[in-house]
């Protein structure tokens, strides 16, 4: 990887472990909604996809802050891989086509 991504990973965890700790302990805009309309207890403890950090808060540690940060690095990484994948992949298939069309192209001349 160029030496641009790396600054870009390591500033991303940094940002994660540092402001993670600080987020806002308000419910987020879906939760505030089942809260005022009175049905948030009917999905409580009724997950369809278990969350490996259930509420941003990675399991095991007893410290919320240090919990929190740890979830903010750890939900970073993965976000990052991830993207990262995607566009190793839409980049493989762009060059296939490009390979495949240059193939065709010297065949039909």
């Amino acid at each position: 990887m160029r030496k641009e991504v790396w600054i870009l990973l390591i500033l991303a965890v940094l940002i994660a472990l540092f402001l993670s700790p600080f987020a806002s302990p308000f419910p987020d805009g879906l939760e505030r909604v089942a809260e005022d309309k009175g049905f948030l207890e009917k999905s409580e403890g009724k997950e369809i996809i278990n969350s490996p950090i259930p509420d941003y808060i990675f399991p095991g540690i007893t410290n919320e802050k240090v919990a929190t940060a740890v979830a903010g690095i750890v939900g970073t990484l993965l976000t990052l891989t991830v993207a990262y994948g995607i566009a190793v992949l839409i980049k493989g298939r762009a060059a296939s086509k490009q390979e495949i069309q240059e193939r065709h192209e010297q065949v039909s001349s």
